[in-house]
């Protein structure tokens, strides 16, 4: 079967075009805007008109590749921005008129659930327990188990969030990396209760904030998904990465080959997140993962 998943989330929109036929999975097609469409929601509680005007833009480019490639079934998820916003139906329905589908508002739990369908599929067994870490622009989930989820939580501690609620200078001034860091080690100490994080035997830690501070770990020259995935990154090198992004300004980070330029902006708090989550687990590593909520949604089509 020829399906479609979207994953629309604070920062980034992302389609996956797929053959699944049981455990075959091909890909055809993956791509992303970054819209930003979580832009101030954190502060307001509602989406802005240009959010949602880049973000239904980018769902027409999408319905284009999925009527051209003839997609049969399209699963429609929509993260954190849109579970915070009180607006949330003028999206909603600009999504409805352009894909005929009722998109779905999904909770941070079965946000979490998905993502770690998608991020085990290429490990092996004997490498669980996992801990999936999925570093979002509103919230970042932690997911534990090892075939299946056996604990989640789900916390408002996003990339974008965190920019928007305490970098206000660029590069952010010391006591707003201060502040930044209480907040999230207080939002990992509420995941903490919930889910075993210093237990698992693998740290997995997927979507752009993870990638690009493998890429910038690896020393890339070009962002490049396949030297990417799977890569064991030292809590060394993450701490490394997270130095320089926080301490760069932003045409110094805009210059560095392998940075998409929707991520400029959210990359010195998303790495900081990515370094707490590290310290908090005692992780000396973590594996990166392409394969993330995406491949998830277009695995849970043909269940």
């Amino acid at each position: 079967m020829r399906v479609a998943a979207i994953d629309c989330g604070t920062n980034s929109i992302r389609l996956l075009i797929a053959d699944i036929e049981g455990d075959n999975f091909r890909e055809v097609l993956r791509t992303m805007e970054i819209v930003r469409l979580g832009q101030g929601v954190d502060q307001t509680g509602e989406f802005h008109p240009d959010a949602i005007a880049r973000t239904l833009a980018a769902v027409d480019k999408f319905a284009l590749e999925i009527a051209k490639r003839g997609v049969q079934k399209i699963r429609f998820c929509a993260t954190s921005a849109t579970r915070d916003a009180t607006n949330r139906h003028l999206f909603v329905d600009g999504v409805r008129e352009r894909l005929g589908i009722e998109p779905e508002v999904i909770t941070g739990e079965e946000e979490a659930a998905l993502s770690f369908t998608g991020a085990i599929q290429d490990l092996n067994q004997n490498d669980g327990p996992f801990l999936v870490v999925d570093i979002g622009g509103g919230s970042t989930e932690f997911v534990f188990g090892t075939t299946k989820v056996e604990s989640a939580k789900s916390v408002n501690i996003g990339c974008v969030r965190m920019t928007e609620r305490h970098f206000t200078n660029d590069p952010a001034h010391a006591h707003q990396i201060d502040l930044a860091r209480t907040d999230i080690q207080e939002a990992i100490a509420k995941a903490a209760a919930i889910v075993p994080i210093t237990t698992a035997k693998t740290l997995i830690a997927v979507a752009g904030t993870a990638t690009t501070v493998a890429a910038a770990a690896l020393g890339l020259s070009e962002y490049d998904r396949y030297a990417i995935h799977l890569s064991r990154i030292s809590a060394e090198k993450v701490h490394e990465a997270s130095e320089m992004f926080l301490t760069a300004n932003r045409e110094q980070r805009l210059a560095l080959g392998y940075m998409h330029p929707g991520r400029v902006d959210v990359i010195p708090a998303g790495s900081l997140v990515l370094l707490e989550v590290m310290k908090a687990t005692g992780a000396t590593e973590f594996v990166a993962s392409e394969s993330d909520i995406l491949d998830g949604i277009a695995r849970s089509i043909v269940i």
